[in-house]
């Protein structure tokens, strides 16, 4: 499965693609006995899109031996031990993928011409990778994390480490022969030389940064260089460029959460200036059309919202899947709309925008 989502990413698989192009998608369990379903539940959805793309008229025969021949090869990537919270699997002729996503995604099977992709835009947008640097006097290590899990990274320069010319300068500081390992020029250097790797980690790959380490540490990566002060957050937490995944992700965890909860927060007041100035939207229909034509600055949307409707020429219907012109899933439509025209996208938690119509926007203008 690919490893990871990124922007570029997320745009490839939201490109058109040529019809039919199949989406599956269905909430996964990590854990027993909730995880024993997940099979069946995952061969009735595959049954389904191979149902419909029998029945669909607009299905030529060669396109629907290949998309099922793609649903196919699908389901021998799927590895439902080792899954995540929500599972994507999405076929059209010549291609197939497979992604596992840290959120539960509602039970569908959508036929389009694009990849029903919001749930991993959902993923990545709430809970995107973060870096965590942790920083010691003898050694610095860089971690890449996202909700669940952390992995150490060692493809852009780290771990650093810095061997003493003293092998004891601890012992040496309680005995007051010599001076705070913290104040000497080499450690000095030695952060400094991190704070540079760092910086270039981050202009290859942006990513909220979670620097943590003991006060003192934290304190002289600050004053010998920016990364400090960039940092989503500083944690003063000791021990961990030597420690486990377990124990870097259990630290951190806090400030990630924090960081989510303070994104809705800020979300939420943006809406109402933006109400006071007349430079908001709400509700479906006048949300898609300050969409359509580029206006959408900031995209709040509530997580579980959905609507299948037609389009009349002038607003959105309300409308059944089966009906000619039914757009399953207008609201993904939506999202993706605003993604292209650069639009910040922000998921909240369901009821968050009731007084909204579920949807909401800072316009451009």
């Amino acid at each position: 499965m690919p490893p990871s989502l990124t922007p570029a990413v997320l745009a490839e698989l939201r490109r058109p693609r040529p019809y039919p192009a199949v989406s599956i998608l269905m909430p996964t369990h990590r854990r027993e006995p909730d995880n024993a379903q997940d099979p069946i539940r995952l061969r009735n959805l595959v049954a389904e899109a191979k149902e419909r793309l029998q029945a669909d008229p607009e299905v030529s025969r060669a396109d629907r031996i290949d998309v099922v021949a793609q649903l196919d090869r699908a389901l021998t990537e799927v590895d439902l031990v080792h899954c995540e919270d929500g599972l994507a699997i999405f076929a059209a002729p010549g291609e197939h993928q497979v992604w596992t996503f840290d959120r539960p995604a509602p039970a569908r099977v959508v036929l389009s011409d694009t990849f029903l992709t919001r749930n991993l835009v959902a993923a990545h947008t709430a809970q995107p990778p973060s870096w965590v640097l942790a920083v010691a006097a003898d050694r610095v290590v860089l971690w890449g994390a996202d909700r669940e899990r952390a992995v150490e990274d060692d493809d852009h320069g780290f771990p650093l480490e810095r061997v003493f010319d003293n092998p004891d300068p601890e012992r040496m500081e309680r005995t007051g022969g010599t001076p705070s390992t913290f104040r000497e020029e080499g450690t000095r250097t030695f952060l400094r030389q991190a704070d540079t790797e760092m910086g270039k980690v981050l202009a290859a790959d942006p990513r909220p940064l979670y620097v943590v380490g003991e006060a003192p540490a934290l304190a002289l990566l600050d004053a010998v260089g920016t990364i400090a002060e960039k940092a989503t957050a500083q944690i003063p937490h000791g021990g961990l460029a030597g420690a486990d995944v377990e124990t870097v992700h259990r630290v951190v965890a806090p400030a990630v959460r924090a960081r989510a909860e303070q994104q809705i927060a800020d979300t939420l007041a943006r809406l109402d200036k933006a109400r006071g100035r007349h430079e908001f939207a709400a509700g479906l229909d006048e949300v898609w059309q300050a969409a359509g034509g580029g206006r959408v600055g900031l995209l709040a949307v509530e997580e579980n919202y959905r609507r299948t409707v037609r389009d009349d020429g002038e607003h959105l219907v309300d409308a059944e899947a089966d009906e000619p012109g039914a757009r399953e899933d207008i609201v993904d439509e939506v999202i993706e709309r605003g993604l292209d025209t650069h639009a910040e996208i922000v998921f909240v938690p369901d009821d968050t925008l009731a007084d909204s119509g579920r949807i909401a926007a800072v316009l451009r203008y």
